[in-house]
């Protein structure tokens, strides 16, 4: 076939139907139950939790962060009036956190991301941005991998006690 360039027709293919791998994931993440939503979601963050401040300790991380999932003050202020010393409050920074995980899921379906628990993690560890864009440090990746490896296990749990 003359004039007809395979490569390009065959790139052109491969984009296409990653871009509907990625809008297929999306739509199954957005349509799924709200229950198994929130079970993602609980699973998500009590991994943030176990990695961030496992013994729910009241000091401040090294920049000041607080709490279950060692808020910045910025990041606080950002869904709450309340004083930042409530974060060392779990219920309080429960709230906190699920509103912030929201935001981040939001940001991620905006941007054609799957809102899984590795890139919430990215996006909880990296910024919202750097997520985005992907340019994350090997360490906010190894975070994300600890995180979804703790989500699948609390997920497994789940189901076996379901049973």
């Amino acid at each position: 076939m003359a004039g007809v360039n395979t490569t390009t027709s065959h790139q052109s293919f491969s984009s296409c139907r990653g871009l509907l791998l990625a809008g297929a994931v999306i739509a199954l993440s957005l349509l799924a139950s709200p229950a198994l939503r929130a079970s993602e979601r609980w699973e998500t963050l009590e991994a943030i939790h176990w990695i961030e401040n496992p013994r729910d300790s009241v000091q401040p991380g090294p920049c000041g962060e607080l709490g279950a999932y060692q808020f910045r003050e910025a990041t606080w202020r950002k869904y709450t009036i309340l004083p930042f010393a409530r974060a060392v409050e779990r219920p309080v920074s429960d709230d906190v956190a699920i509103r912030h995980y929201e935001w981040l899921k939001h940001g991620l379906v905006q941007h054609g991301l799957a809102p899984s628990a590795y890139n919430i993690a990215l996006a909880w560890n990296a910024g919202l941005s750097a997520a985005v864009r992907g340019s994350v440090r090997a360490t906010t990746r190894d975070y994300a991998e600890r995180v979804t490896n703790i989500a699948e296990s609390l997920h497994h749990t789940q189901l076996a006690s379901n049973r």
